[in-house]
């Protein structure tokens, strides 16, 4: 006898759903995510079919697309962020609640049938009930209901992902003046599809056909393998058969961020003088927010899986109150001018007298930035400096106790090995980019740091490190440092090589590193350009690059990025590794109970997974997974990127930034191998105890490798959590 089962409830429903989709965060700090983030929890091979059925068809029903034209209007006008010259009103009130009130006004909802215009004046107070009778009128069987109120998320799955970040990842902007719920989300879809498609229950059919589509489809697994089998054993043999050498202090040591652009400019760095090289995520293990005290502007700066602990302000460098108050002054005339321009350029008719009035000027501006980009940039920034003079920054520490910097010093120096042979020079380097008329940006900023540049954190630890209080503390550790060694902060742009040394020292040591830094610029420049098919490429021409408003490819960003070696420098540093590793510094003779290595592999690892697999799924299908051509991209509501004027939005990366050509890929889709040189029973141990790792590597997303130190031998894990030697 078959026992009646209660039907879910909305709330349950929506859960459910939404646990299938991946956050989408904003234009403004733009953070990589793994499309399949949702379906992480089945093996990938499940899990790339189930994508392929629920993300990748482009045969939707006419009707439903339909839906999607309605419910995308409704979300622009909603979500906007200020490119609306009229905003749409009631927001306070969240999203089902203001649409509610307004629907009923769209003829395109109700097409003037007055039984539908009646059912929009009588929809319930409540976005749960909303659902429920929604559901109930299309006639969706109690066993199917949790499969079609994913399929409302799956068929418009980009504006569902920045629903999901808005609802669970939005952090500081989590208390939003305008406010969102999943239920809301699911409530209009599901009201906007009763409404144009009553027999929507036949999306049901259609999803199982897709289902049986992509079961028969040819795995992109298989190609994967294949350029993983070529890279992976090449790459463990060379970095196995490197020596470690015998500790010494250099002339100076910096601390680059993970991420693989760093490695060819640490190589080319080295290869200047006597260097030390280290690697560490680029937040420097300070959970920080960042506030401007001269704009008030504040943002998270560091890695979205963690909260900021505390808030450290910026403030001009030497600067009274009445520097300050001019400093303010400037930013407000500045600010002032850019929302005059905006209101003037988007209202319905002050255009055709801007035009008039400036077009002349903007047509002279426009070629100057095409034919000049060197001079228009010079100008730019006089101008600009006239009228905000610009300022150093430094962060005011008041915030962070000094037991809590002291921990921050120790954790990050523990972490990276980095206990013994101080430099006298010691520099934490954070990064950012340059380009013009970029919508994606922030995609090149740096991820451990939410998607900002990393100069802030760099100052902070920098700052930490030179306070006696911390280096006294750090001392009682075991951990001397030569009073003679001074910490700085600098900041990598990875567009131009540029690396800007903060601070007013200029004694030798350091005037001797900016040399240095500029012959590394070059280096890196040129073997870039290379990459970007660029003859004779130095670093003008990738300046250019960065100031050229028309570039699409103004860098690679991390594109072939493929490993993530745990290792000391000495591993790594005699390998050219072409960019396409993640280099975290670890010794794991200083860290016997695996701490460190737990916190390396379960936060900048999991990052860098993030990363891996939205280069991949962005390459497999650019249109599913990834954001299009930047030809014809459009910015919506200035946060997010569409494919004309009505699409879902675009949540990957651009064609351009994974694409030499429209038919020749760039990036190499495989996974991410994470290489640890450590002992397989300190991994055995860690991965035990962390259901993330577990789930990483036994659903096969990662593949963990491992160097024996003792023999050198490499080996694979297996997707039991075992080892085999790697062959």
């Amino acid at each position: 006898m078959k026992t009646a089962t209660k039907p879910p409830h909305p709330a349950e429903l929506t859960k459910e759903a939404f646990g299938k989709i991946a956050p989408f965060w904003p234009l403004k700090n733009l953070i990589a995510v793994n499309p399949l983030q949702g379906l992480e929890d089945r093996p990938i091979e499940e899990a790339l079919k189930a994508g392929a059925a629920s993300f990748q068809q482009a045969d939707l029903p006419e009707e439903m697309l339909a839906v999607n034209r309605e419910t995308i209007k409704w979300l622009q006008a909603f979500f906007d962020q200020g490119q609306a010259t009229i905003a749409m009103p009631l927001r306070s009130q969240g999203l089902y609640a203001a649409w509610k009130q307004l629907a009923v006004h769209d003829s395109k909802l109700h097409g003037h049938n007055k039984d539908k215009q009646a059912r929009l004046k009588a929809l319930p107070e409540s976005a749960e009930e909303a659902a429920a009778d929604c559901l109930n009128r299309l006639g969706i069987e109690d066993d199917e209901l949790a499969t079609f109120a994913t399929l409302m998320l799956t068929t418009l799955p980009g504006w569902a992902a920045y629903v999901k970040y808005r609802t669970e990842w939005a952090g500081l902007e989590a208390d939003h003046a305008h406010p969102v719920t999943q239920t809301d989300y699911l409530a209009i879809r599901l009201v906007i599809t009763s409404l144009l498609w009553p027999e929507a229950q036949g999306l049901l059919q259609w999803h199982a056909k897709a289902l049986k589509k992509a079961e028969k489809a040819e795995s992109p697994l298989v190609k994967m393998q294949a350029a993983e089998k070529g890279y992976r054993k090449p790459l463990l043999d060379k970095l196995a058969a490197q020596p470690i050498k015998p500790a010494h202090a250099p002339k100076a040591q910096m601390v680059f961020c993970i991420d693989v652009r760093s490695e060819p400019f640490r190589r080319a760095l080295e290869s200047t003088g006597d260097y030390q090289t280290l690697g560490f995520a680029g937040f420097f293990g300070v959970p920080v927010k960042i506030t401007d005290a001269v704009t008030g502007d504040t943002h998270a700066s560091c890695p979205v899986l963690l909260t900021p602990k505390h808030e450290v302000v910026e403030s001009p460098c030497c600067c009274g109150h009445e520097e300050l108050h001019a400093q303010r002054q400037g930013h407000e005339r500045l600010s002032g001018f850019k929302r005059l321009y905006q209101s003037v350029k988007y209202t319905f008719t002050t255009p055709f007298a801007l035009v008039e009035a400036m077009g002349m000027a903007s047509g002279v501006w426009m070629g100057l930035r095409s034919l000049a980009p060197h001079a228009a940039t010079k100008l730019r920034t006089a101008a600009s400096g006239m009228i905000r003079k610009p300022a150093e920054v430094e962060p005011s520490l008041d915030s962070i106790s000094t037991a809590e910097q002291c921990a921050y010093a120790e954790g990050a120096l523990r972490t990276m090995g980095l206990t013994h042979s101080f430099a006298p020079v010691v520099v934490f380097c954070g990064h950012g980019s340059t380009t013009q008329n970029n919508a994606y940006a922030t995609a090149l900023d740096c991820g451990a740091c939410g998607g900002r540049h990393g100069a802030s954190n760099a100052r902070i630890l920098a700052g930490i490190m030179n306070r006696a209080e911390v280096r006294s503390h750090l001392a009682k550790q075991g951990i001397e440092i030569p009073e003679g060694t001074r910490f700085h902060a600098a900041e990598h742009n990875t567009t131009t090589d540029e690396v800007t040394l903060f601070g007013d020292a200029n004694d030798a040591a350091i005037q001797k590193l900016r040399e240095d830094l500029e012959k590394a610029r070059q280096i890196n420049s040129a073997e870039r350009l290379k990459q970007m098919k660029v003859k004779n490429g130095n670093a003008h021409h990738a300046w250019l690059r960065a100031q050229d408003w028309a570039q699409v490819r103004p860098e690679w960003g991390l594109a072939r990025n493929a490993a993530f070696i745990v290792a000391p420098r000495d591993i790594t540093a005699g390998v050219n590794l072409e960019g396409r590793c993640f280099l975290h510094s670890y010794d794991y003779t200083q860290d016997s109970e695996g701490r460190a290595l737990t916190v390396i592999l379960t936060a900048p690892m999991v990052v860098a997974e993030w990363i891996n697999t939205q280069y991949l799924f962005s390459t497999l299908d650019n249109v599913a997974y990834g954001g299009g051509s930047k030809i014809t991209k459009n910015i919506t509501g200035k946060m997010g990127i569409m494919q004309g004027n009505a699409s879902d939005l675009m949540t990957g990366l651009p064609l351009q930034s994974v694409h030499l050509s429209d038919e020749e890929a760039y990036h190499e889709p495989q996974r991410l191998m994470a290489v640890v040189y450590a002992p397989r029973t300190m991994l055995d141990s860690i991965i035990q105890a962390q259901a993330v790792l577990q789930k990483l590597f036994g659903n096969g997303w990662v593949q963990m490798a491992c160097i024996e130190p003792d023999d050198r031998t490499t080996y694979y894990l297996n997707r039991d959590l075992t080892w085999k030697p790697a062959l």
